[in-house]
């Protein structure tokens, strides 16, 4: 067992010292190896895609499955035992309910103009292409997340790709309604979705959490289709006061830790000696934890801030922008009211974070690196474009606006666009 002593704790600093530089997602190692894959992908489709998949481990020899069709999935399914099989329903049901709920909330809509109406349209995407890690965890939960999400919001057609996918993963894409799973990872999987490489469609999105080299390809094919986000490590900030539970915040900190060694867990809290009483625990917890190796590099990356006041510790907050963020406060939910920037909410002390990663409804793909400034997490809306239309049923009516058109193509100078106008002139 290791010694309590050896194990690292949160860094404490002021305010002031808060770190607010925003790391480039896009490692530029990871990104001149990923441009090579996707380039050879690019030009070679299939026969390249298998080299790769070879060269990276993805599959052992070429006579392996490259697609899994909806006979595998569900046979993987089937083979799973009981429990396992009612948990990973359980999840989808939930995490469906939350998305069908937001697609029901974003409707067509319409307007009178001069003459005529415009309005718009919301209508999903035709093709999704749903990223899941399978390195050194598999996360069926991500292909749950993303693949039912994408369903809820109406796409057509769902391909999951994750590079040796364990039984759960195979099983998860079968609960989600995916068509196919590409068992193909790394950059060579974001290539082959974004091209239409191996049996794939050219998928008009693709979503998912990845390493380095995902990232870096998402980035590469963006523009050639929609992606959800460029995503770094994972982040969770904990706002407590002294009313918190020690043991409870402790432990979510390091949940998140275990993530990946660059995950950074950050403690804001208006009590110096709540922090200390955490620190000690993420101690004792690191000593006994199965996956310390991970957690412990992750800890020394994390930082905690004793503030003056709430108001500061949300500051804070606001200042780092964090994926997940937690308040564990006298009244939870007046501070979270207050709090501006995050990915995802979970107000007081029972709604833990590995709550939201394991299917309570919202999506766990969010926002890291301080891009919840800006962009939220999955949803619904990821799969979603809103169209604008116009129509000019009368004439009369309509010449006010027709003759403005003529005036302002002729103020920048377009008299095309003026005499294309005037066309309209009664």
């Amino acid at each position: 067992m290791a010694s309590e002593s050896d194990m690292p704790e949160l860094k404490v600093m002021t305010v002031d010292q808060v770190p607010t530089v925003k790391a480039d997602p896009v490692d530029p190692v990871a990104r001149e190896q990923a441009k090579a894959i996707v380039d050879d992908v690019e030009s070679g489709g299939t026969k390249s895609l298998v080299a790769q998949a070879l060269r990276l481990g993805d599959i052992k020899s070429e006579s392996d499955p490259l697609l899994l069709g909806p006979a595998e999935m569900k046979a993987a399914f089937d083979e799973l035992p009981e429990e396992d099989r009612q948990v990973l329903v359980r999840t989808k049901d939930r995490v469906e309910t939350f998305a069908k709920a937001q697609r029901a909330a974003l409707t067509d809509a319409s307007v009178p103009i001069p003459g005529g109406m415009a309005g718009h349209t919301v209508s999903p995407m035709s093709v999704a292409g749903c990223y899941a890690p399978g390195g050194r965890y598999p996360l069926p939960s991500s292909v749950i997340m993303t693949a039912v999400t994408a369903r809820a919001a109406g796409v057509s057609k769902v391909v999951v790709a994750s590079p040796r996918p364990a039984a759960a993963t195979v099983a998860a894409a079968h609960v989600s309604g995916a068509d196919a799973l590409l068992c193909v990872g790394g950059a060579q999987a974001v290539a082959a979705m974004a091209f239409g490489v191996g049996g794939v469609p050219p998928c008009d999105i693709i979503v998912g959490p990845g390493n380095n080299w995902v990232t870096a390809a998402k980035s590469l094919v963006s523009g050639r289709c929609a992606i959800d986000m460029l995503a770094g490590p994972s982040e969770v900030l904990v706002i407590a006061d002294s009313t918190a539970d020690v043991e409870t915040v402790a432990a979510d900190l390091l949940a998140q830790a275990e993530h990946d060694t660059e995950a950074r867990p950050i403690l804001v809290s208006t009590s110096e000696l709540l922090v200390a009483e955490v620190n000690a625990c993420l101690k004792k917890r690191l000593a006994v934890l199965p996956t310390r190796d991970t957690a412990l590099e992750a800890v020394k990356k994390g930082f905690a801030v004793v503030c003056k006041d709430v108001a500061e510790a949300v500051a804070v907050s606001d200042l780092v922008a964090p994926e997940h963020l937690e308040i564990q406060t006298e009244d939870s939910q007046k501070v979270a009211d207050s709090c501006l920037h995050y990915g995802g909410l979970f107000i007081g002390r029972r709604a833990a974070e590995v709550l939201g990663d394991y299917g309570a409804g919202p999506n766990h793909v969010l926002p890291t690196g301080g891009t919840a400034r800006y962009t939220g997490g999955l949803s619904v809306m990821t799969f979603l474009r809103v169209r604008t239309w116009m129509r000019i049923d009368e004439a009369q009516p309509s010449q006010a606006l027709v003759r403005d058109a003529v005036h302002l193509a002729r103020m920048e100078g377009l008299e095309g666009h003026a005499r294309a106008a005037e066309c309209r002139l009664d």
